[in-house]
């Protein structure tokens, strides 16, 4: 019983102990309200301070911002109004500028107009003088017609006739002049004239035949050249440096190569094969051994015996023998020695007519084109080389000029190097000199013929010496003696303009009166 007492006075004081705790709990809780309450009022206040604070600086600022673009703008719309000012300013003085320009051009139209009806009077006026001329003139030509008996064409035609013939008459008498004159100053003038006159052509030489041939006594033998499995035709390549060709030819076998000593070698060594009979690879070398010092014999013969003719003594012995190799040398199938020695001959008779050193120019001359006789082997052009090699071998300037010049391959200098030119072409074009084909000649030969006939007063033409010369055949009434001289130098001209040829063509026109009569039984 006590226990239940005690229990229950024991939770009476707990529930007592609890309604006390939650007195002062909930005034706890009421007073941290009314504190919260009194916080959040203080914070809405100084919020609702602060808001009118930043709000009077917002208009503040806005109001000086203001203050400030408008002061901006007034600045602006001032400027502005300045320049407006200006520019109406100037256009104000154009407009009085261009006021002026066009009172100007109203006094200058104003001007022009009368200006204009004047001229027009005057040109009125003019025209009718024009026509009063006018008839004056037909009249005085119809009176003329009857008083001379011809036509106003007619009578132009024998005023412009009359004048034409006159006009060549005095040309023909001042080429008579100019030709006596240049005719009695002929010996002072000639080294002048011949110097400035044949440096106008140099040709060049280029080597056309690369291949010899070899007759066979039979075809049989081109089996025998050839060897077992080719071995002796392979032995003779090797020991001449020549190629051989064995083909459908008939008992021929071709040698093919640029160095014609070699080719030369080749040839003797096949035929002293053939002849012998006995063709094997050791029997090949010897031959062509005892070959090779039998062109080179031939060939130091040749340059000696070259120099000897000439009277051209002293050259080095190893240049007489590059000189001698020009014997095995063509060019358009005329033979380099030969025409080494023609040009040596030709450019000494020169000299002599001008009275200077004629051993040095036939020296000069038989050495011109001994660059030929290597120019295969080293590049460059043969006149170089040759001027290079005689100077390698002792000559002196004036000579390796000569030889170098003579092609312009370098600049002439002395009056020796014009005449090594001359005597060059000289020699290269004389008729037969050089290997021409027959169409081309014939077809030279018509069109030297077809100029001159053009001309009026050409009856015939021919062309003679290999198109060296051209006779032209002209009608003695129709062609005068002065008007004969015109006509020759006409047709040299149109040859000149129309063809290419080498060296000269003579133009020769002849005239002449033929009187014939019959007897009469």
């Amino acid at each position: 019983m006590d226990y239940v007492m005690i229990l229950s006075l024991t939770i009476v004081f707990l529930l007592g102990l609890g309604v006390v705790a939650l007195f002062v709990v909930k005034k706890k809780v009421t007073q941290e309200n009314l504190n919260i309450e009194e916080e959040q009022q203080r914070i809405v206040k100084e919020a609702i301070k602060k808001s009118e604070t930043l709000l009077k600086e917002a208009r503040l600022e806005a109001k000086s911002r203001l203050l400030e673009m408008k002061s901006d703008f007034d600045a602006e719309t001032e400027e502005t109004r300045f320049e407006l000012k200006k520019e109406e300013r100037r256009l104000s003085k154009k407009s009085e500028k261009l006021d002026g320009v066009e009172d100007q051009f109203s006094r200058r139209d104003q001007e022009l107009l009368r200006k204009e009806t004047l001229i027009g009077k005057k040109l009125d006026s003019a025209q009718n003088r024009e026509l009063q001329y006018k008839t004056l003139l037909e009249e005085t030509k119809k009176e003329l017609e009857k008083v001379s008996g011809l036509t106003l064409d007619e009578a132009k035609g024998l005023l412009l006739k009359a004048m034409e013939e006159e006009a060549k008459h005095e040309g023909v008498k001042l080429i008579k002049k100019i030709t006596s004159e240049a005719k009695e100053q002929a010996d002072k003038e000639a080294k002048k004239i011949i110097s400035t006159a044949i440096q106008r052509y140099a040709g060049d030489y280029v080597a056309e035949r690369t291949v010899s041939v070899v007759h066979l006594p039979g075809d049989e033998m081109k089996g025998r050249i050839i060897g077992r499995e080719g071995r002796n035709i392979r032995a003779l390549e090797a020991a001449t440096g020549i190629d051989l060709i064995i083909d459908d030819t008939p008992e021929a076998v071709i040698l093919s190569g640029f160095n014609p000593v070699r080719r030369e070698v080749a040839r003797i060594a096949i035929e002293k094969l053939i002849s012998d009979g006995r063709i094997h690879p050791a029997r090949i070398e010897d031959v062509v051994e005892r070959a090779t010092e039998e062109v080179e014999l031939t060939i130091k013969e040749a340059g000696e015996q070259a120099a000897f003719d000439l009277g051209v003594h002293g050259i080095n012995s190893e240049l007489i023998k590059v000189l001698g190799k020009l014997k095995f040398r063509t060019s358009y199938a005329q033979n380099v020695l030969q025409h080494s020695i023609e040009v040596a001959f030709l450019a000494g008779t020169i000299a002599a007519e001008l009275g200077l050193n004629v051993k040095l120019a036939k020296r000069m001359g038989l050495l011109h084109d001994i660059g030929k006789a290597v120019d295969h082997e080293v590049d460059g052009a043969h006149a170089i080389i040759g001027a290079k090699l005689a100077k390698k071998y002792g000559e002196i300037e004036a000579v390796t000029n000569a030889i170098g010049a003579h092609h312009e391959d370098r600049m002439p200098e002395t009056v020796y190097d014009y005449i090594i030119q001359s005597a060059d072409a000289l020699s290269g074009a004389r008729p037969g000199a050089r290997k021409e084909s027959l169409e081309n000649y014939v077809k030279r030969l018509e069109d030297l013929e077809n100029i001159a006939n053009a001309f009026e007063g050409v009856v015939n033409t021919y062309a003679i010496q290999a198109g060296r010369e051209i006779r032209v055949i002209t009608e003695s009434e129709k062609i005068t003696d002065e008007s004969a001289m015109l006509l020759s130098r006409d047709i040299a001209r149109q040859i000149e303009e129309n063809l290419t040829f080498p060296g000269q063509v003579k133009v020769v026109v002849i005239r002449e009166t033929r009187a014939v009569e019959y007897t009469k039984k």
